[in-house]
């Protein structure tokens, strides 16, 4: 009998649990698992003195999180059989939070949390129990670890930490198209309870989008939604925990939608009728004005090209695009002539050059407007009517002889009086002069052929009423011969006559030049008539010219 008072024979020791609910609806933990943890003897094997087999007997320990009140929140209790109530088991806590978080009362084996807990920072605890005798301090059970779980309560609210979001659709997209998947986090337990478990709603940006309750994917609610209507769009979502029931936490965020650009909008001009003025001065392949149809997409969308769709237009101007293919550049194909034609009518169109064929039913993407270009009159020098003249006078005739005359008109409607002037610069201007009214040029001396047989003049004409502007024609002055120079004959210093020569052989040629040309050239030839004549030697007047070296010579004799 002695032997069953020994702590050899004591019973095994209870570690029991008592876990308290807070009163606003926190999920009970599950109900205890009772783990035995003995050592095991062979079967049919028992202990000699026939004593119960010693081993920790527990359930799983829960601790509610954030517990506040005035009293330490109660874990649990360790009990052992061996316990006689007389104070002699004395319960001994070792490990995580022993002692600052959790303290056990070592006569009882109460455990107790004296402190709040946050789940989210430390889920868990691991401790370990003992049993002693108080008075030889010897160990009742052997140390065992268990584990006191934070048991998860409602806390944390969804939250959207990258929040707020942007996000884009293209516009005119199909009702149900996806825009955006966003995702909240909730710090509270996934795996109890509806704590973590979140729903997805709109708060602001119905009925233009919807979102999957479960998926956070947001969608297009509605069709044709238009960008330039209307680009952007806030949308305000909710994710609340709990399923989304009553009570739940709940957290929000803005995801910013906006609409990308397709081409559904033609080009439009602003007016049916335009008016450019262009001066008549205007140079070929300069630009003389510009046009530009509006087209409210963006980009490449709203890029196009012009053409003049009419002849007329299109032989006397070309039109392009210029560097960000939106305006419309007019330039010069010929040059332009106010007194010839007043005005031209160009018929212009805009077409859209990246076309969407989704949207074609929303054509044509094109349109034309009409470009009346008023020619400017600009105030032109005098135009000669010819462009060079040829004039001549006869040689030796006095001054003041005419020799010809220019005409010089002013191009423009106000017709101006034109006068005129030799160039002062130019050759041959000591020897004529020019009537300032009428044009008509005259020599201021009289004229040597034989010097000069050839004359250019520059004669000008300028407006009256605008003298700057200035035209030049060239002027040429031929000199006209008249007979007024003796022929002149070169003598040899002797005349060589052979012997032997025979009657009628010519023993030499004569000849004779003259500075006048060769219709006052024609000459005739005879002997002086004041010398005695000589019967050995005769002269013929030969019409046919020879050489001026022709000389007979002597033949042997």
């Amino acid at each position: 009998m002695r032997a069953a008072s020994s702590p050899a024979c004591l019973s095994p020791l209870l570690l029991c649990l008592c876990v308290l609910q807070r009163s606003f609806g926190t999920p009970s933990p599950p109900s205890p698992t009772f783990i035995h943890n003995q050592t095991k003897l062979p079967d049919g094997d028992k202990d000699s003195h026939h004593r119960p087999k010693r081993g920790w007997i527990w359930n799983q320990f829960f601790v509610l999180e954030e517990h506040f009140g005035p009293d330490a929140q109660y874990v649990g209790k360790l009990h052992s059989n061996s316990d006689k109530g007389d104070g002699s088991v004395q319960y001994l806590l070792s490990g995580e939070g022993a002692g600052n978080i959790f303290t056990i009362n070592e006569l009882t084996g109460d455990i107790h949390a004296k402190k709040s807990l946050d789940r989210e920072k430390k889920s868990h605890y691991v401790l370990h129990a003992r049993a002693v005798d108080r008075f030889t301090n010897r160990a009742v059970e052997p140390e065992s670890e268990f584990i006191i779980k934070v048991q998860d309560v409602n806390d944390n609210a969804p939250k959207f930490p990258d929040g707020p979001f942007s996000a884009s659709v293209p516009e005119m997209a199909d009702i149900g198209t996806s825009v955006f998947q966003i995702t909240a986090t909730d710090a509270d337990d996934p795996t109890y309870g509806n704590s973590a478990k979140i729903v997805y709603s709109i708060l602001q940006g119905q009925p233009f989008f919807t979102i999957d309750p479960k998926t956070g994917v947001i969608r297009t609610a509605l069709p044709n939604m238009d960008r330039e209507t209307r680009e952007m769009y806030s949308v305000i979502i909710q994710a609340k925990d709990m399923a989304g029931s009553v009570g739940g936490l709940s957290g929000s965020t803005t995801v910013n939608i906006s609409l990308t650009d397709v081409n559904d909008n033609p080009p439009r001009f602003p007016q049916k009728n335009y008016q450019l003025y262009v001066p008549e001065s205007s140079q070929v392949g300069k630009a003389v004005g510009k046009i530009k149809a509006n087209d409210e997409d963006l980009g490449v969308n709203a890029e196009m090209t012009y053409r003049i769709t009419n002849e007329e237009g299109a032989a006397m101007f070309s039109i392009s695009t210029d560097s960000d293919k939106r305006e419309g550049i007019i330039s010069l194909r010929k040059p332009l002539d106010y007194e010839k034609k007043k005005a031209y009518s160009l018929n212009i169109e805009g077409v859209n050059t990246h076309l969407d064929p989704r949207f074609s039913y929303l054509g044509p993407f094109k349109d034309t407007t009409t470009l009346k270009l008023i020619i400017g009159d600009v105030d032109e020098a005098p135009v000669f009517t010819m462009d060079y003249y040829i004039m001549d006078v006869y040689e030796n005739a006095p001054a003041g002889t005419v020799v010809g005359m220019v005409t010089a008109q002013d191009p423009d409607s106000t017709r101006s009086k034109v006068r005129y002037s030799i160039d002062q610069n130019a050759e041959g201007d000591a020897l004529f002069s020019i009537d300032v009214d009428s044009g008509l040029v005259t020599t201021t001396k009289s004229l040597d052929r034989e010097e000069v047989a050839w004359h250019n003049i520059t004669v000008m004409a300028s407006e009256i009423d605008n003298p700057n502007l200035v035209s030049y024609v060239p002027v040429t002055v031929q000199v006209l011969d008249v007979n007024d120079n003796a022929p002149y004959i070169a003598t040899d210093s002797a005349l060589v006559v052979c012997e032997g020569s025979k009657a009628g052989q010519v023993i030499q040629t004569i000849r004779t030049t003259d500075k006048d040309n060769f219709a006052n050239g024609r000459f005739t030839f005879a002997l002086p008539e004041d010398l005695p004549v000589n019967p050995n030697f005769t002269l013929k007047d030969n019409e046919v010219i020879l050489p001026a070296s022709t000389r007979p010579e002597c033949l042997p004799g």
